[in-house]
């Protein structure tokens, strides 16, 4: 049994006339679905609010990071010299301790942040009292709002 070989597709003989109406369809491109449009303008939303986001939440994280591990910690001894709040908009506390190496040697001045409005209040009290402080340093803190500096005073011994 042998089957007969498949027939060639057939050929329209006549080319259809196109009319004015058809050529102005072919022209624009069909109009998608309205679901179409409305998963594409949902993807774009998606997109921009991922480009906003993901810097911000980057920021958010870095900055956390920062404030939470310090670069270096220790002690420093001196006259406290001045304490004061600071700022426009994000109000800090900034003081200043003398730092003495030796009688009849020029002092240093060591410039400081506090974020405790407690040990804010105490050194308040002690301005010109030698005080021993307890300080942690973090560096790379992406704002002044935290401090002035990169040194931030915990606690008084």
């Amino acid at each position: 049994m042998t089957t007969p070989p498949p027939e060639p597709p057939a050929e329209d003989a006549a080319p259809s006339a196109s009319t004015p109406d058809d050529a102005a369809a072919s022209a624009s491109p069909p109009s998608p679905p309205p679901e179409a449009a409305k998963k594409r303008r949902w993807k774009l939303k998606l997109t921009l609010l991922a480009i906003l986001l993901v810097p911000l939440l980057f920021l958010v994280l870095y900055t956390v990071i920062m404030l939470n591990y310090a670069y270096s910690s220790g002690t420093k001894a001196g006259y406290l010299q001045r304490i004061e709040a600071r700022g426009w908009f994000c109000k800090t506390d900034e003081g200043e301790l003398l730092i003495t190496s030796a009688p009849g040697v020029p002092a240093e001045t060591w410039a400081f942040s506090v974020r405790n409005d407690s040990i804010a209040q105490e050194l308040l009290t002690r301005v010109g009292q030698r005080v021993v402080v307890r300080y942690e340093e973090h560096r790379g803190l992406p704002t002044r709002c935290f401090g002035a500096t990169s040194f931030f005073v915990d606690s008084i011994l």
